[in-house]
Parts: C-alpha cells; sequence; structure tokens
C-alpha cells in the first residue's frame, strides 16, 4: 500500500521546474500510450518510485494532467480520465465547420481577402518548421491549435475565432493523439504550408479542399489512436 512519505528533497526552484516539466511529459505520454489501466490506482508515492524522483514534481505533473482532462482525482488517488468518445466527436466535427467557414465565408464574397499580414507570418513560421520538425509528442498540439486559431483569425471574424478556442480547449486532450509519431508531424506541418500558400495565392476553392482533408484525416488518425488506447487500458491491469 501507498503512504504519503516524501521520497526525498528537492532543491533549486529551476531544476525543479525542469524536472517538474519532463515528468509531466513522461505521464501524459504514460496516460496516451495506454500505460495505466482504467481503473489503476496512481498515487504521487508510487509514481514517484516507479520515475526515480520525489514527489513534488509529481504533485506538480499530476495538477497538470488533471488540468488537461486525462486525470481524474478520488479520495487522495488518481485515475486515467474516461473520454466520451462520442461527444468528443460531435465537439471535432463542430470543429471541422468552424475552420471551414472561414474559407467559406470568402468563396461566397468575392470582395473578402483574408489577413495576409497573417497569413505571411503562419507561411514563415511553418515553412521554418518544415525544414527543422519538431519531436512528436502531445505537446505540439499547442503548436497546431495556434495555426489553426491564426487562419480563423485572418478570416476577420472574431465570433468564429473565439467559438474555436473554446472548441479547441474541449477536444484537446483527444487531439494529443495525433501527435504521437515523426510521420504525423511531418504531414501536418506540410500540410499547413500547402493550406497557406494556397490562400495566399486566391485559391480559395483548393484552399478549402485542402484543410477540409487535412482536419479530416486528423480526425480519423485521433480517433483510431484515442479507441486503441481505450481498448488497451481497459484491458491493462496493475497497481501504481
Amino acid at each position: 500500500m501507498d503512504t504519503d512519505v516524501d521520497t526525498g528533497p528537492d532543491t533549486g526552484s529551476s531544476s525543479v521546474g525542469i524536472l517538474g516539466s519532463r515528468v509531466e511529459d513522461r505521464l501524459r505520454s504514460a496516460v496516451l500510450g495506454a500505460e495505466f489501466g482504467l481503473r489503476e490506482r496512481l498515487t504521487e508515492s508510487g509514481l514517484a518510485r516507479r520515475l526515480g524522483v520525489s514527489r513534488t514534481p509529481v504533485r506538480a505533473a499530476l495538477v497538470g494532467l488533471v488540468a488537461d482532462g486525462l486525470l481524474t482525482r478520488v479520495d487522495g488517488a488518481y485515475y486515467v480520465a474516461v473520454p466520451d468518445l462520442a461527444e468528443l466527436r460531435d465537439l471535432y466535427e463542430l470543429r471541422v465547420t468552424l475552420e471551414l467557414r472561414g474559407i467559406a465565408r470568402a468563396l461566397e464574397n468575392p470582395s473578402f481577402r483574408h489577413d495576409d499580414a497573417i497569413l505571411a507570418e503562419q507561411w514563415a513560421w511553418w515553412s521554418g518548421m518544415r525544414e527543422e520538425p519538431p519531436q512528436p509528442g502531445p505537446g505540439f498540439v499547442l503548436l497546431d491549435e495556434r495555426f489553426h486559431v491564426e487562419l480563423s483569425r485572418a478570416a476577420r471574424n472574431a465570433a468564429l475565432t473565439a467559438a474555436l478556442v473554446s472548441v479547441n480547449a474541449k477536444i484537446r486532450r483527444i487531439r494529443m493523439y495525433d501527435f504521437l509519431t515523426a510521420d504525423r508531424v511531418a504531414t501536418t506541418v506540410a500540410e499547413h504550408v500547402e493550406i497557406l500558400e494556397l490562400l495566399r495565392a486566391g485559391e480559395l476553392d483548393a484552399a478549402h479542399r485542402a484543410l477540409h482533408v487535412h482536419v479530416g484525416e486528423s480526425l480519423a488518425v485521433v480517433w483510431e489512436r484515442a479507441s486503441r488506447a481505450l481498448t488497451l487500458m481497459t484491458l491493462h491491469g496493475g497497481h501504481s
């Protein structure tokens, strides 16, 4: 049985912060990788022993994972949160609708122009990233969200963008599954660059199709990986 005795002191706020970030990344990947069972009881002390660190960075990491909706806390212990895939799929489809609307409104109004300053800035950012792709991992979702929000901002409808930001926050936990391999990160970056180039060239029909394919592929990958992870979590046994 786990006790609540700390496994050792932490010294230096900077080193603690770096260690805490690494521990959080490790635990987030473990949850997304189905290393824990859905009914597995996780505790600060048990996880600290498992990772070979003190409880302090583990405690901070667990707070972050609860905030992300990946874990829940019950009676002093933590458990993998069970996502409602049906609800999340509905939200994901709403996200697709909001994304495409930004280009559709330009198609409907010949006088409308996207904000090219925003598009140019994003093109420079993602073109550079194409040359040096970042490492795969769940944290890439934040960079991806930034692209889609900026794309929406370029469509000059603040209400549309605000709705997208809200939906993104609700589906972030499931979208993390999209960026766990290098090929998905590379594909995402390349597709972002393509969409931006089409928009800047005024090829709105092609941009609309490319964006639709882009978010559709993401949905398919996310659902396949999330469903598989949930199955593995259900089968996975053991205690922390």
